[in-house]
């Protein structure tokens, strides 16, 4: 199953990102296809901060606007939304300490025992940081 990181999702919401084009066509094709794919609560929670945050973007994106892509994100009926699970602090634990993990990369952290925790096999991101973490494959879509 594949997960998609937050800016990826951002990407794809944004019109005016350089990669928006890429990222939609990525996600659509997720969205709309056959298999299961996955959010992760996390990545949602951080794309709804981001797009509506006027120090990211001028404009930002209206609330109302951001709800009403999540909304559609989550009508996708082969959308499986992640948690953390029973198992997630050892998860968690084992990157952080193997990892050394600190200071605002414990999101990425998160993330990615998220996905392990929840046996995604690929997370789509264009963030180099999650090569930090090898038990989670990841691929870059825009490429």
């Amino acid at each position: 199953m594949i997960a998609v990181d937050t800016n990826i999702l951002v990407y794809a919401h944004r019109v005016d990102s350089e990669f928006h084009l890429e990222a939609r066509g990525a996600v659509k094709r997720l969205a709309e296809g056959r298999q299961q794919w996955a959010l992760v609560w996390h990545c949602l929670h951080e794309f709804y901060a981001v797009v509506t945050h006027p120090r990211v973007y001028s404009p930002p994106t209206p609330l109302a606007s951001a709800v009403a892509q999540i909304d559609a994100w989550l009508e996708s009926p082969t959308v499986v939304l992640l948690a953390e699970p029973a198992t997630y602090w050892n998860d968690l634990r084992e990157l952080l300490v193997r990892a050394k993990i600190a200071g605002p990369r414990v999101h990425d952290a998160r993330i990615a025992a998220t996905c392990i925790a929840n046996g995604v096999s690929e997370l789509w991101t264009a963030d180099r940081d999650f090569s930090r973490f090898p038990e989670l494959r990841t691929e870059n879509p825009l490429h």
